[in-house]
């Protein structure tokens, strides 16, 4: 059912253009027309935060973080071979679901970890990308109490994702 889904919103999006006499190819290239600048203008907060990722990971930092909140992982349940994701999914969609393949691998798609692991790759999301995106292509330059927020819920999300996976 999930494959017709789409296919059939956008029909319904092109009917219900065309009964209401809506111009529709002359939106659509207007849309893309702003997407050009868009993109210009949000490319330098997307890179610096791949290339904080990518240094994190290559430079040990990620490592000497993981053993300094291992004890606080163990204390909220959160099992220790969920840090990477844990600590890269706010930061990147695709290297947290390699790191969630990976998970998968190690520890099996149907153990604690990967049940937990499935969770919180799927009900969160990279809020420091999206951040930079979206407060970027606004103006925005004061977002610090937005990503705090964002951050203590996607770490309460975990925790509840972990204790609902026990049961």
């Amino acid at each position: 059912m999930s494959k017709y889904i789409i296919p059939l919103l956008l029909l319904f999006l092109f009917l219900y253009a065309f009964m209401k006499k809506a111009p529709v190819y002359e939106y659509f290239v207007e849309g893309a027309k702003g997407a050009i600048p868009l993109s210009v203008t949000i490319f330098p907060y997307v890179t610096a935060m791949l290339i904080v990722v990518e240094l994190m990971i290559n430079s040990g930092i990620a490592t000497h973080i993981e053993v300094f909140l291992s004890p606080v992982f163990s204390l909220f349940g959160i099992p220790s071979g969920l840090f990477q994701l844990v600590l890269f999914r706010p930061f990147t969609g695709s290297g947290s679901f390699a790191i969630l393949e990976n998970i998968f691998t190690t520890f099996g798609v149907d153990s604690y970890e990967g049940r937990c692991a499935s969770v919180i790759a799927g009900s969160s999301e990279t809020i420091f990308y999206l951040a930079s995106i979206y407060f970027s292509s606004q103006g925005i330059k004061k977002f610090g109490k937005a990503l705090a927020i964002a951050t203590i819920s996607t770490f309460v999300g975990i925790i509840v994702a972990c204790l609902l996976c026990r049961f």
